[in-house]
């Protein structure tokens, strides 16, 4: 190479290395190949270090030196590190060097006095080594520098309990219940005298302990207080236990009760025989605890009833358990009608009277808050129900009426009325032998609130009693409330015709067909014809199927008339009718309702069939329509187009001859007809040869 400024080199031109062979190596190696072979040689297996013995003291002093260099240099290190510490002490302690070992744990217990590690390993040490006092000194410093790891405590308590220092292990325990611990603590010491037989030292904890809970716990468990009379009754002091469960019951109070509790205090008195106190105690707590969380208070409950309880019994806690769920439906929503009845089923079919109207009191209270009738169908069914059971259960007259009236009261007739409750009332009153109250009821509720059901039920009333005048002013004033009505109207001239005052039920009927507005007007033209008829007034019922028809040309009524002149039993009643169908005929030529018109021929030609010659019925034949298939297009709603569709049309022989168009295209069907024919018998010679032959 040349240097960097010999002449005839540029400064600016970099140095190059040619590369000889650009060929890939024959042996390619990748990064994965050499990760893997890193970790393979990781894991080979390092040879051991030399077994080294110690033959005499100057070797054995010189392994300990270089050891505790070793440990002094990690500790140097990183003092935080208590597992070197412990490791240290703890190899020392296996050279029974005892007071090193002590000195590495109190030099520890100096840089982390609140390891707890420490201080348990530094006990230990001490106890294994039987040196009893120095092992209570560091239990004593441990409880007092950390007073609340109760695993100090229970190693201390172990320790005098084992050495049998009982005075000793009573002695911890007491220090530590001065400190209020937790309650598996309170547990531990009471075993502990139960295991020495002090039953009274036991107790007094348990009182102790008890007054700790009152006092401390905002929440006390009922556990500790089932604990406690357990332990009476195990000890058989049955008295003690019965009052250490009244005393808990007394403590929660009504506000705090558990099922747990009362659980455990009838299965008490049960193991004692006093079954009625388990029943009282039951039912006091089923009367008191919601229904969610008292389930298996009701278990156990129907489970005593069963086994030492009567028939009477179980169907008394099933009652009670099905008003608790009741109770809690109409809590959570009191205008929850449908669980109401439910509710009042039930007391009604095992309570007493007093029980079943608080029941109904409740539920008629609450009033729906919107004043619309949809809102008040159902709800209105608990007054009827309430003034049923009034008066056919408890057989209180007096009281019914005080419902009934109350209900009315309620009830905002401006808006809406109930008819059924009005008639309820007057029915009601009518049983109690109470006539003018219950006409008194009805007509102030035609006063109030005017109703077709409420004229038809005073009417009805009236008809039983016979008081027909009183009928006669109904009907007027439910004709003036309702004038379209014509049911009212034909019941009242069937009244005035039962009563033999003909004139007067035409007159109605005149009336009735001469408003302008009727609801079904059809059905007041038939029974006035009917009435006709039946008074044989002939002449009369044609005046009025005539007056019928100016009004409408349905085919029902044109076959209706033929039909009225057939059965008048005349000898012109053929002619009559005849006459009738021609009328009818020629009328609906311009119907556009085609299938009328067909069915008026179909009744004429029934009728020819039956009465009329050959003649007439060969006319009849003539007249019949011709059913044929057409095609016609169809429209969406948006007006696009939506296909064909294929219907049946009726072609009349009358309108043919009228109108030439149809009878030029009947002629094309028939040439068309006998092309065919003479197509069909040039195709086929050999057929016309056998029919000229035979």
């Amino acid at each position: 190479f040349a240097p960097p400024h010999a002449p005839g080199r540029s400064r600016s031109s970099p140095l190059t290395l040619q590369v000889k062979n650009k060929a890939p190596a024959e042996v390619q190696i990748t990064a994965e190949q050499l990760l893997r072979e890193a970790k393979e040689r990781e894991l080979e297996l390092l040879p051991p270090p030399p077994q080294q013995k110690i033959t005499d003291v100057e070797e054995l002093n010189d392994y300990k030196l270089r050891k505790r260099k070793t440990f002094e240099d990690n500790i140097r290190k990183n003092r935080t590190v208590i597992s070197n510490w412990i490791k240290y002490a703890q190899w020392e302690e296996s050279l029974k060097e005892i007071q090193r070992a002590r000195s590495i744990y109190e030099r520890a217990l100096d840089v982390d006095y609140r390891n707890v590690t420490l201080w348990l390993k530094y006990a230990e040490m001490e106890m294994k080594n039987r040196q009893v006092n120095h092992a209570r000194n560091i239990w004593d410093r441990a409880i007092t520098t950390l007073p609340r790891v109760n695993q100090f405590w229970y190693k201390y308590t172990y320790m005098e309990e084992m050495l049998g220092n009982v005075a000793g292990s009573r002695q911890v325990f007491e220090r530590w219940m001065e400190w209020q611990p937790e309650e598996q603590a309170w547990h531990s010491y009471i075993n502990f005298e139960l295991r020495y037989k002090e039953v009274d030292r036991a107790r007094t904890i348990y009182e102790r302990y008890i007054l700790f809970t009152l006092l401390v716990i905002v929440h006390p468990d009922v556990k500790n207080w089932i604990k406690y009379a357990r332990f009476e009754e195990k000890h058989s002091y049955f008295a003690h236990a019965r009052k250490v469960y009244e005393r808990a019951v007394e403590f929660f109070g009504e506000e705090h009760m558990n099922e747990h509790l009362y659980v455990a205090f009838a299965k008490f008195e049960e193991n004692q025989k006093e079954f009625e106190r388990v029943r009282v105690i039951y039912k006091y707590a089923l009367d008191r605890i919601p229904k969610q969380e008292a389930q298996n208070l009701f278990k156990n409950y129907t489970i005593f009833e069963k086994k030492f309880g009567d028939r009477r019994g179980i169907e008394d806690i099933i009652v009670s358990k099905r008003r608790f769920q009741y109770e809690e439906e109409v809590k959570a929503n009191p205008h929850n009608y449908d669980a109401w009845f439910d509710y009042l089923r039930l007391v009604e079919s095992d309570a007493d009277a007093e029980t079943v109207r608080e029941v109904y009191e409740r539920a008629i209270a609450n009033v729906p808050p919107i004043q619309e009738k949809r809102h008040w169908k159902r709800y209105i069914y608990l007054w009827i129900n309430y003034a049923l059971y009034e008066e056919l259960e408890a057989k209180d007259a007096e009281r019914t009426r005080q419902v009934y009236q109350a209900c009315v009261e309620l009830i905002p007739h401006k808006k809406f009325t109930f008819a059924k409750i009005w008639l309820l009332y007057a029915q009601f009153e009518i049983r109690q032998k109470n006539l003018p109250l219950a006409r008194r009821a009805l007509g102030t509720s035609i006063g109030k609130c005017p109703k077709n059901k409420l004229f038809k039920g005073y009417i009805e009333l009236e008809l039983q009693l016979r008081e027909f005048d009183r009928c006669r002013k109904l009907y007027e004033k439910f004709l003036e409330f309702a004038p379209e009505n014509c049911t009212s109207w034909i019941k009242f001239a069937e009244l005035e015709t039962i009563l033999g005052d003909i004139d007067r039920a035409r007159a109605i009927y005149e009336l009735a067909i001469g408003q302008p507005r009727l609801d079904m007007p059809e059905v007041l033209w038939k029974s006035y014809i009917d009435f006709e008829i039946e008074q044989e007034e002939y002449e009369k019922t044609r005046n009025l199927y005539r007056r019928l028809l100016q009004r409408t040309q349905h085919v029902k009524v044109w076959i209706s008339f033929a039909q009225f002149e057939l059965s008048a039993g005349r000898e012109e009643s053929l002619s009559r009718c005849r006459q009738i169908y021609e009328e009818a005929n020629k009328a609906m030529r311009n119907c556009e309702e085609k299938e009328e018109r067909v069915m008026l021929l179909e009744s004429w030609r029934n009728f020819e069939e039956e009465f009329g010659t050959d003649t007439t019925k060969e006319r009849i034949d003539k007249l019949m329509p011709e059913k044929i298939k057409k095609r016609r297009k169809l429209q969406a709603e948006d007006g696009s187009d939506a296909g064909w569709e294929e219907y049946y049309d009726y072609i009349f022989p009358e309108d043919t001859a009228n109108q030439p168009n149809l009878k030029l295209l009947a002629m094309a069907k028939l040439w068309k007809k006998q092309q065919q024919e003479s197509e069909a018998a040039e195709m086929d010679p050999d057929k016309d040869i056998d029919e000229s032959h035979s």
